[in-house]
């Protein structure tokens, strides 16, 4: 049974006054934004979210859940971020559908420029999200939608007995793989080293699988083909030798990078661009906060997300009620 992606969202657009100076915006529609979301409404304030394509982030393109507390049998990505709208809907939040090009800091106030419009905020959160990461390899972008995925639940049923590679070995590229398995007649993980990083639970489960192969020590080098995906070029990082696969599609989990761009200006990031926070998730700039996978921590995951939110939402809260 295939998982449909998150419908369109039932948030309502934002009628933008530009005169308004907003208690409170929330950059970002995943996990940590409706989480913060969550709590600003129901602590009062003029909460504005702004998101630039659908609500959920990755969470919605996720097949199944299985560590989120208080689910024993795992619950979709979509049907969990469905349920979250659903609670900041009736609370009356409103949305401004729209990328954040810039965000500017003076006299007490922020200046987010979205898109073609200007928004106000005297508190700003941060939980702009993570994009996939890419390998950067040859043929990568050639075949991007043509055998090259990002996601499994997206594109798995295009792959019926077929042969297909899964790269990466962390929960993300585990988990896929084992989803995969409704389709393709085959899957072969290639990870760089000799054994998964993915939680025990979920590496056992693919190990004993009988669709799921493996090449161990080893990274996808080259990628080609005619109209799609044909080959893959995997090299051995012990040996150096090189072999020629003949494949129908690739799915790439190599990690994520932080959307923080846009925010460079005004907070401190960690070697690989996260944003750093103190543990009430305040930036270096007074007003200005960070939650979820954007900002510099150990674990990103869907529950620290929504923690990393609710802190957010009430150390913003905090710091209006003293400002």
């Amino acid at each position: 049974m295939s998982v449909a992606l998150a419908a369109k969202p039932k948030l309502k657009p934002l009628a933008v006054n530009r005169k308004k100076t907003h208690d409170l915006v929330i950059i970002g529609g995943g996990p940590a934004g409706l989480t913060a979301a969550l709590y600003a409404l129901r602590a009062g304030l003029d909460t504005v979210l702004v998101e630039k394509m659908v609500v959920g982030g990755l969470a919605s393109t996720t097949f199944l859940v299985e560590n989120y507390p208080g689910f024993p049998e795992g619950i979709a990505g979509p049907t969990l971020v469905r349920h979250l709208e659903e609670q900041v809907t009736k609370l009356g939040l409103q949305i401004s559908w729209s990328e954040v090009k810039n965000l500017k800091h003076k006299n007490s106030s922020f200046t987010l420029q979205a898109d073609d419009r200007q928004l106000t905020a005297r508190a700003v959160i941060i939980a702009a999200g993570t994009e996939i990461a890419k390998l950067g390899i040859p043929g990568e972008e050639e075949f991007r939608g043509k055998g090259v995925s990002y996601c499994a639940t997206c594109d798995g049923p295009f792959y019926k007995d077929k042969s297909i590679l899964v790269i990466g070995g962390g929960n993300a590229a585990v988990e896929e793989a084992l989803y995969l398995t409704r389709y393709a007649g085959k899957v072969t993980i290639v990870h760089r080293r000799d054994q998964l990083r993915a939680d025990k639970i979920i590496a056992d489960r693919a190990k004993s699988h009988p669709k799921i192969y493996f090449h161990w020590h080893s990274v996808l080098e080259r990628i080609s083909g005619g109209r799609t995906v044909q080959l893959a070029v995997i090299k051995d990082l012990q040996t150096g030798k090189t072999l020629n696969v003949p494949v129908d599609g690739i799915f790439i989990y190599v990690g994520n990078k932080p959307n923080s761009a846009p925010y460079r200006s005004l907070v401190k990031l960690d070697e690989h661009d996260f944003i750093l926070t103190n543990d009430r998730l305040e930036t270096t700039t007074p007003g200005l906060f960070a939650a979820g996978d954007i900002r510099s921590k150990q674990l990103r995951q869907i529950v620290t997300a929504a923690a990393d939110g609710a802190i957010a939402a009430d150390s913003a809260r905090r710091f209006l009620e003293q400002a």
